[in-house]
């Protein structure tokens, strides 16, 4: 059988915790912030754990784990 490969978005958006679960950054913090508030952009500083039918999505595009 052929390797899986890892979809690239995946890897750059995401993260595993030791346990398996999924961390992410909030939706809306990459770019075109001048036009969010600054409250916002406070807010939704750091990660926080997806929910468990978020999760498992996302682990279907990661095979092997990030590493």
């Amino acid at each position: 059988m052929p390797k899986l490969k890892t979809k690239s978005g995946v890897k750059k958006r995401f993260k595993l915790t030791a346990s398996g679960k999924v961390k992410a950054g909030a939706a809306g913090k990459r770019h075109r912030l001048i036009s969010h508030k600054a409250k916002y952009i406070r807010q939704n500083r750091g990660t926080s754990l997806l929910a468990k039918p978020d999760a498992d999505r996302v682990k279907l595009w990661i095979p092997y784990g990030l590493d």
